[in-house]
């Protein structure tokens, strides 16, 4: 026996003696059952009465039953950026940047609310099934308030944008949806996340030491964090992957103890990015810990209470006995967890927890799908209308629509989505938009070079003992075993299980299916195969395994390219495995090579108008993805330009000569330089949501005003931005770029035009609140939503200081004709200077203070802009 053996079985004897001890000075057993006591009080005597062993356990993400002390298990991992995720149907609304690009923050609470219900009415479900797995409890790791610093960065699509200020006041309305106002229980348990300074790249976040300066943490990285601890009192805060000042962000004292529990007062529990804290101490990345236990000691000490991962549990007890931590630091961390479950109502009967009144009629309820629509409609911004093309007439004979994204549903989603009962393509709701008209759809390119659109295998081209399609076994248990509950000819896999799962009478969500078969080629060519799902799956081809799951969490495709020859028969199986609540499968293909700009050019050349929908996919972009292309790079882009295959696109087609609309959909800024130079619209849509097809045709057609503005910069090239890895904000963002940006930041036109009147600005002494008035006028012959914009500069005091920064904001709905006046009472801490020390600055001085619908000295950017800008000096006495 060697010494890592002994050494482990000596561990294991010192944590039995342990808890046998523990297990016989039990006390007080009853009182963490007392509602009459508060949710502290009750984790308090329930943490008291546990072995070692049993806080640990509670202190990771899947935490086990204590059945002696009646604790179910639970597990604490779940997600609603945009809609409940990953937990069967949900009313999916647009992406978060998306939302940031409504600029409507009472939206942004009608939404969390929808979403929070949701939750509820699918968590009590669940648990009458006694089903408390993955995604289907109470807890939600959202929303990302991180700051969207560069364009590069595949999780931005994630975040409300680049600005502080408009991160804030969304995040702040979002976390208030979510947790609710019940004065006892809590609705939801928010989670800011990451804490802090946190935004790519993700090929490096486990390794990676970022630093920055005073003025840049407390300016631009720790606003939103702190407007969620003290403004909407988040419960749960989420540590980030990386480095910050040489200290592992889970493991940080400045972040985590010095600035979040000392200074701000939070009160709520940390947890880590998903398997965080194996960064400290795993070879190639931040070497912050030698070993495991010491990993585990260091997280907790430093305030992270949650492990999501696998490093506490054994590990914690291990660094206790080895007196790396006293037990009872461990206890307050387990208390604060405890806590948040006590104030959910998960202990108490549910006739006492306001919330589990809630009906599941409400998921996918015509009122949260009716708020979905709004949702896209507001999000989308008009950048460039030259000669007003828009809207289009609803008279046209003939529209081509044409582009990698228009007629693909996952384009609609982005990242961390739920699944939704609609999928609304452009194409889809162009066609609906106009039933009198030819509405023709061509792919036209691929994604990018190297990344074909997959689309589902047909049936012909799938056999099995005759007949069209897979043989499909489907079996109620993890191992395909015994006699399969349903056997039977699967023509397509596309399959995604919401409110029935395929097996009726299974009481688990865990179920295996066995699709096998013939693949054939309608002619030779080298051709790309996907499967996209949520969970495990093996694909085989001639018995050999090409495409392989390993237990993902979200909905991926993983594919395999393989050269076909015409006619031949090529065995495929598949082996899918479904362990939770979203399941979802299909079998995918795309011949590698083709020519797809050949017909859409010869329907865009037959049609009256061509829309053009460009952009990305989330397939590209986003979390730490295995995706290494010409521009993009793991998640992460390396270039910003529009990718080669569509740019190929847009030249050949405006060649043509037809008017061209661009529909950019995208979860980040793209320089679409071309199109800017050579069409006359281009509309952002986003990742919008399952309603988004529709929201789309409803602003080309002019059922719907535009009023969306910028969340972020759209910059004309990689040459503008400064080092990736670079934390430093100069030269970053609208508050610091030098440069000349394609679309600014707080752009977006309209159908109708504003006119700002009487600004006027109170007299203010050093430290007072600012009140700013105006009377917003519609000039225009279309009702339509402004986003009202106050900006503030110390720029010619202060060298150093912001060119701008937003310190206000609104969006009204004018009619025609209509005036309103507008007010803002802007706090002296948010108009103020900051030094480098990331002190405020509030003292006399004079600032420039701009009102309007966009930013000041921005008006060569945009043609036919619709909104104006007043500018004065402001003197602070």
């Amino acid at each position: 026996m060697n010494w890592k053996t002994q050494l482990r079985l000596s561990t294991l004897v010192l944590v039995l003696t342990y808890t046998m001890i523990r297990c016989t000075t039990v006390s007080k057993p009853n009182d963490y059952q007392n509602t009459e006591l508060s949710a502290e009080e009750r984790a308090t005597d329930l943490v008291a009465q546990m072995t070692l062993q049993e806080k640990v356990s509670q202190m990771r993400y899947d935490a086990p039953a204590v059945p002696r002390l009646g604790i179910p298990r639970y597990n604490w991992w779940n997600e609603c950026l945009h809609g409940v995720g990953r937990a069967g149907e949900a009313t999916v609304f647009p992406q978060a940047i998306g939302m940031g690009a409504t600029w409507d923050t009472n939206l942004m609470s009608e939404v969390a609310t929808a979403i929070s219900d949701e939750a509820r009415a699918k968590h009590h479900r669940f648990v009458k099934e006694d089903k408390r797995g993955i995604y289907q409890g109470l807890t939600f790791w959202t929303p990302n308030i991180n700051i969207f610093r560069d364009p590069r960065w595949g999780r931005g699509q994630e975040t409300y944008g680049e600005d502080p200020f408009l991160t804030s006041s969304m995040g702040v309305e979002f976390i208030k949806g979510l947790q609710g106002d019940d004065p006892k229980y809590l609705k939801l348990v928010a989670t800011a996340k990451h804490f802090a300074v946190h935004s790519g790249p993700e090929r490096s976040r486990h390794e990676d030491n970022y630093q920055t300066s005073d003025k840049d943490l407390h300016e631009t990285y720790l606003p939103a964090f702190k407007a969620a601890i003290k403004e909407a009192n988040v419960q749960s805060v989420m540590c980030a992957y990386n480095r910050y000042r040489d200290e592992a962000c889970c493991g940080s004292n400045l972040l985590l103890t010095n600035i979040l529990k000392n200074e701000w007062g939070f009160d709520g529990y940390v947890v880590s990015d998903c398997w965080a804290i194996n960064d400290f101490y795993m070879e190639g990345r931040h070497g912050v810990s030698a070993t495991a236990p010491k990993a585990s000691a260091l997280a907790v000490k430093s305030g992270t209470d949650l492990n999501c991962g696998d490093t506490f549990d054994p590990n914690l007890s291990e660094a206790v006995l080895k007196e790396l931590i006293d037990e009872e630091e461990v206890d307050q961390a387990l208390i604060r967890l405890m806590t948040a479950r006590f104030r959910l109502g998960m202990f108490d009967d549910e006739s006492l927890v306001p919330f589990s009144e809630i009906p599941y009629s409400v998921v996918a309820s015509e009122k949260h799908l009716g708020l979905s629509r709004q949702a896209a409609l507001e999000s989308m911004v008009l950048l460039k209308n030259e000669g007003n093309v828009l809207p289009l007439s609803k008279e046209l004979k003939s529209v081509a629509v044409i582009g990698p994204n228009a007629n693909d549903k996952q384009s609609l989603l982005g990242n961390y989505h739920g699944t939704p009962n609609n999928q609304i393509t452009p194409y889809a709701g162009i066609k609906a938009k106009l039933p009198n008209a030819e509405v023709r759809y061509a792919k036209g390119s691929d994604v990018a070079t190297g990344w074909p659109l997959l689309s589902l295998i047909p049936a012909e081209n799938l056999q099995s003992n005759g007949k069209k399609g897979l043989s499909a076994e489907y079996f109620p248990n993890a191992n395909w075993e015994g006699k399969p509950s349903i056997s039977r000819v699967d023509e397509q896999i596309d399959f995604v299980w919401m409110k029935e799962k395929p097996i009726k009478e299974m009481v688990s969500d865990t179920f295996t299916v066995r699709w096998s078969g013939k693949l054939i080629a309608p002619e030779s060519a080298k051709y790309r195969i996907g499967f996209r799902a949520c969970n495990n799956a093996k694909v085989f081809i001639d018995g050999e395994k090409k495409i392989d799951f390993n237990d993902d969490h979200k909905p991926v495709m993983k594919y395999y390219d393989m050269d076909l020859k015409e006619g031949q028969a090529y065995e495929i199986q598949i082996d899918y495995y479904n362990f939770h609540t979203d399941p979802q499968a299909q079998l995918l293909w795309a011949k590698l090579d083709e020519d797809l700009l050949t017909p859409a050019k010869q329907i865009a050349s037959e049609s009256d108008v061509v829309v053009l929908c460009l952009g990305l996919t989330p397939d590209i972009e986003g979390e730490e993805m295995p995706v290494v292309l010409e521009g993009f790079d793991s998640g992460d882009r390396s270039d910003i330009v529009l990718p080669a295959a569509q740019r190929k696109l847009l030249n050949e087609i405006v060649q043509i000569g037809k008017p061209t609309i661009v529909v950019l959909m995208n979860g980040s800024a793209v320089a679409v330089n071309e199109a800017a130079a050579k069409v006359p619209a281009i509309l952002e849509a986003w990742y919008p949501g399952e309603f988004g097809g529709e929201a789309i045709a409803d602003v080309l057609f002019g059922d719907y005003n535009p009023g969306g503005k910028l969340p972020v910069t759209f910059y004309q090239s990689v040459d503008d931005l400064p080092d990736f890895k670079s934390y430093d904000m100069s030269n970053r963002t609208y508050k610091y770029f030098e440069g000349t940006p394609l679309f600014p930041f707080g752009h977006g036109l309209s159908y109708s035009s504003f006119s700002y009147e009487d600004v006027k600005v109170s007299e203010t002494s050093a430290g007072e609140n600012m009140t700013v008035s105006a009377t917003l006028s519609n000039t225009g012959a279309m009702a339509g939503d402004e986003v009202v914009q106050v900006y503030v500069s110390h720029k010619e005091n202060n060298p150093d200081a912001a060119i701008r920064t937003l310190v206000a904001f609104e969006r009204v709905h004018l009619g025609a004709g209509e005036s309103k006046e507008v007010s803002f009472e802007i706090p002296a801490e948010r108009y103020a200077d900051i030094d480098e020390d990331g002190k405020r600055i509030k003292e006399s001085t004079r600032l420039r203070l701009s009102v309007g619908g966009k930013q000041p000295g921005m008006e060569g950017l945009a043609d036919a802009a619709t909104t104006s800008v007043v500018t004065m000096d402001v003197e602070i006495k």
